[in-house]
């Protein structure tokens, strides 16, 4: 399933989710300019290895401790490939808008990025031994998607999904559409562990549940402006 668009228009300009994605489009391009040497070098720094983190919790010095906690920060704004990009930043496109001008700009950078730290800590939790490393917005951008099926659960979302080489089309309420991604991170999760590679479910269903947890933390006494869903 692949989300096109939805009907929930924001009251407020998303500054914060266009930086977002302006910022992991740039990283991205920075990505392509460098040299095998010079990726493997950013990876090592940068990308989250659920098996470092986890020796360093156990073992390490305070030093060793932050800068392997850190990559739970850096991690997310590192991509593989193009399709990896494009795919996250689009979902979070979707989706963000609505769940920052509920939030607020600044409020919505700190959901933002502990849904994705939350995401990798679960990634670790489920992998600690692994030393493939992690990356990507893809557990921040799942929190989003939390907070939106709570905010918004009778939103439609038009959705594409490919039959073969048939695309078909549905508008499916919020709840529908994020309960189906939801289940299938579960069962994939459950299935694969992706401490071989792959895709990281258990990131996505970390961040999913943290944006959850988070949102009426970061919420407060706002008050709501407008129905859910409508």
């Amino acid at each position: 399933m692949f989300p096109l668009r939805d009907d929930q228009p924001s009251r407020t300009r998303p500054l914060v989710t266009y930086a977002l994605i302006a910022f992991n489009a740039a990283v991205f391009v920075h990505q392509l300019s460098l040299g095998e040497r010079e990726t493997n070098a950013l990876l090592e720094r940068a990308a989250l290895l659920p098996g470092r983190l986890s020796d360093a919790v156990r073992y390490g010095p305070s030093l060793e401790l932050y800068d392997a906690a850190g990559t739970l920060v850096t991690s997310q704004f590192l991509h593989g490939g193009i399709l990896h990009v494009v795919l996250n930043l689009w979902t979070l496109w979707i989706f963000g808008d609505n769940v920052e001008d509920r939030l607020g700009r600044l409020k919505y950078l700190v959901f933002y990025v502990a849904c994705g730290a939350a995401a990798g800590l679960l990634h670790v939790a489920a992998n600690p031994d692994s030393l493939v490393p992690t990356l990507g917005a893809s557990g921040a951008i799942s929190g989003v998607m939390g907070a939106y099926v709570v905010l918004y659960p009778r939103a439609r979302v038009v959705t594409l999904v490919p039959v073969l080489f048939y695309p078909l089309f549905f508008s499916l309420p919020a709840l529908v559409y994020v309960g189906l991604w939801f289940v299938l991170q579960l069962l994939s999760g459950l299935l694969d562990s992706g401490s071989e590679g792959g895709v990281a479910w258990w990131a996505h269903i970390g961040g999913f549940l943290a944006g959850i947890a988070l949102l009426p933390l970061l919420r407060g006494r706002r008050r709501r402006r407008e129905r859910d869903g409508d």
